[in-house]
């Protein structure tokens, strides 16, 4: 499959692109939203640097910015990308989605940014900062709250792990704000949550749990 109109881009500049980012642990997941983003093709299946070279230069492009470049946009949007592909390499051959929407015990319906499912039973939900100032108390406190009502709803039997990542960091008082909640829940195992910090720092990501 060629890519199709105009290349914006010389083959070896394409190629270059399609040899880093074959390196890459890139989900499925990420190859169809950028494809979809960037109005390209892609092959369904196949080899990954088949199925980069199936994409449009944009595409490539777009991949190569967030992943081998790992450079920010005003919206936070790279940001995002490369933290859900960093959720996915946390959960193995689990189903990750990307924008949910999920009822509480309360009867809230919250909207996730990433989900992880196994075997169609939510274990891990997290959500991403990627722009503005240091994440503070308040927002830590609203996530605590989400994932303990997610819990305790219907479908949040088998969740275990809230992930806070962000691109911008993390106040003092926030982490310990989290460290606290999540210390006084009881140790009964049906009610066990594992909460994680995710710093996006230096190109890495680095995981602290509460």
């Amino acid at each position: 499959m060629v890519n199709k109109g105009f290349p914006k881009f010389g083959m070896s500049q394409a190629g270059a692109f399609v040899a880093a980012l074959k390196n890459y642990n890139l989900p499925d997941f990420i190859l169809v939203l950028v494809a979809k983003e960037c109005k390209s093709e892609l092959l369904e299946r196949g080899r990954i640097d088949d199925r980069l070279q199936s994409m449009n230069d944009d595409a490539l492009e777009l991949l190569h910015k967030v992943f081998v470049g790992c450079e920010e946009d005003a919206a936070g949007k790279y940001a995002q990308y490369r933290f859900y592909a960093y959720v996915s390499s946390m959960y193995h051959k689990c189903e990750v989605i990307v924008n949910d929407t999920i009822p509480g015990a309360s009867g809230k319906n919250h909207k996730v940014p990433v989900a992880v499912k196994n075997n169609g039973m939510y274990i891990a939900v997290a959500f991403n900062k990627a722009t503005g100032n240091p994440v503070n108390k308040k927002e830590t406190a609203r996530f605590y709250d989400m994932v303990d009502d997610i819990k305790k709803g219907d479908h949040g039997t088998m969740l275990t792990d809230g992930i806070y990542g962000s691109s911008v960091g993390f106040r003092g008082d926030a982490l310990v704000e989290l460290e606290t909640l999540s210390k006084s829940r009881n140790d009964d195992p049906e009610n066990k949550l594992d909460f994680k910090t995710a710093n996006f720092e230096n190109n890495i990501y680095s995981v602290t749990k509460c």
